[in-house]
């Protein structure tokens, strides 16, 4: 089966002004090295004036592959901490870049650390995560004089309604987490007194809001 894992909810970009040196952040989802690759080689030529552009990235459900580069920063002063925020924030599939405008103060080793991981740990919680899990997309149709009860029991389940259509009928279209896949069918039963068109598609992941965003 396939799992869940946690990744952000998109690319995103924050600057830090530290010691009068710009830290620019940015971050993106990946599915492959090679976009991981192509994310930091696009944004270095974006940046090429700047002083560094550090990078890490991790890919793989379970992060099989880690990447991290302090691009001429002392060994192990950005790179190291940025792979590190990555993983103690659990974001899979994921490439982020901190650019750095030298500002004429030298920070030191553990300046630097902090500076890069905070850059890191700042643009993870601006974005926000997400958690990617195994659920099956359904679509539901019904007749608008059940909507009413349908639409209100719904509210207090964790199946996700993610567009509702309105025709002759309303149709709404809901992300089942795969193993709740027959408490669905019974709440559509229960609650729709068994008159309802349902259609089913393959499981796929779908993302879902974690409780801490």
């Amino acid at each position: 089966m396939t799992r869940s894992v946690v990744t952000i909810k998109g690319e995103h970009e924050i600057e830090n002004i530290i010691n009068k040196s710009r830290f620019i952040a940015h971050i993106m989802p990946v599915e492959t090295e090679d976009d991981a690759k192509d994310f930091i080689a696009q944004k270095k030529k974006e940046h090429r004036e700047a002083t560094h552009n550090c990078s890490a990235y991790t890919v793989g459900d379970t992060m099989h592959i880690q990447k991290a580069s302090d691009d001429g920063e002392p060994s192990g002063t950005a790179g190291v901490p940025m792979l590190e925020m990555l993983k103690k924030h659990d974001v899979h599939n994921v490439a982020v870049v901190v650019t750095r405008y030298f500002g004429g103060i030298k920070l030191g080793t553990g300046g630097l650390i902090r500076a890069y991981g905070g850059a890191v740990r700042d643009v993870i919680q601006d974005v926000g995560r997400i958690i990617l899990r195994p659920a099956i997309p359904m679509k539901v149709t019904i007749d608008y004089d059940l909507t009413g009860k349908f639409e209100y029991e719904l509210q207090s389940t964790t199946f996700f309604l993610r567009d509702t259509v309105y025709t002759d009928k309303v149709t709404y279209h809901i992300d089942v987490i795969e193993e709740e896949r027959d408490a669905f069918i019974t709440f559509l039963n229960t609650h729709t007194q068994a008159k309802y068109d349902l259609e089913e598609s393959d499981v796929k992941r779908l993302p879902f809001d974690l409780e801490d965003n």
